[in-house]
């Protein structure tokens, strides 16, 4: 989604990776802090409002300080309102999977959005199906299933625990999937920045006047919920404008960084939550983010 045409002074390659990385630990920091919030009272709408008022207005900041013009060519401006519904549906249930699921699992069903967003691109005619990209793919879901713990025998007992979660993830996936598609397709002449900043406008408005229509709005109980509150937002936003300042300055590839968000996520699970993963399951988280990375690398490639 944030993909920037403006090239600047660039960095050294390890300065960005450095730069992406420290990006990717802010993000999950930004889920955990969700989780904490959600289970100190607030409801997802109210994490997804709060996250995306703050980040609108840090990016409208960032933007007039790079004297970005806040210009929506007419012609674009249904596509990118639509992209704004997707990245709306995706943050809720996102957040919504995050408060059924561990957050790192719940994160790690949601890395599938570029697997599905190459699978987009195939069945849209935009692209022409390629047998390398499948490897990576099939490595990926089986990463994950080990990652989930999704035992044959088992099956549907553990389903049963966490198919709500996956389920709310999965449909967060589908949704970015769709994002990708805009962004890497109608909505490409636009700055990336620009794109970034209308759509999370477009999430915050949804969420506050659906969310306040609907009564949805619920606040934390006690200050370790709005503790989880400021932190998902703070940490959310530090992410967003590491993006900004890397984007621009570094390989495409760089960005595939990204990636270790659920490694980082599960650590720190662990550190603040107390959750705990078996060996198996870590295993299964990064060949997950492995597989991700390679089919990254490939579109990076074409």
């Amino acid at each position: 989604m944030l993909t920037c045409g403006i090239m600047e002074g660039k960095l050294a390659p390890r300065v960005g990776v450095v730069i992406v990385l420290m990006a990717s630990v802010a993000f999950a920091t930004n889920h955990l802090g969700a989780r904490v919030a959600f289970e100190h009272g607030a409801s997802v709408a109210s994490g997804v409002a709060v996250r995306a008022t703050a980040t609108t207005l840090i990016l409208l900041a960032l933007m007039r300080l790079q004297g970005v013009a806040l210009v929506l060519p007419r012609e674009l401006r249904g596509t990118v309102l639509f992209a704004g519904v997707l990245i709306a549906a995706q943050s809720y249930c996102l957040y919504s999977a995050v408060a059924s699921i561990p957050p790192a699992l719940a994160l790690l069903v949601f890395q599938t959005s570029p697997m599905l967003f190459v699978l987009l691109t195939w069945a849209l005619g935009k692209e022409k199906p390629t047998w390398r990209a499948l490897p990576p793919i099939l490595l990926a879901l089986a990463g994950l299933a080990l990652a989930l713990d999704l035992d044959p025998q088992g099956f549907g007992a553990r389903w049963s625990e966490i198919g709500t979660g996956a389920g709310w993830a999965l449909a967060s996936g589908v949704s970015m999937a769709g994002a990708y598609y805009l962004n890497a397709n109608a909505l490409k002449p636009m700055d990336g920045r620009l794109r970034t900043c209308i759509m999370t406008a477009v999430t915050a408005a949804i969420v506050l006047v659906a969310g306040g229509a609907a009564d949805a709005l619920l606040w934390p109980r006690d200050a370790t919920g709005y503790s989880g509150l400021a932190v998902l937002a703070v940490a959310y936003c530090l992410a967003m404008v590491a993006l900004f300042y890397a984007i621009p300055r570094v390989p495409s590839t760089t960005i595939t960084a990204l990636n270790f968000e659920p490694i980082a996520l599960l650590f720190l699970a662990w550190l603040v939550l107390g959750h705990t993963v078996t060996g198996l399951q870590l295993v299964g988280a990064f060949i997950t983010v492995g597989a991700i990375v390679w089919l990254s690398l490939q579109k990076g490639g074409n």
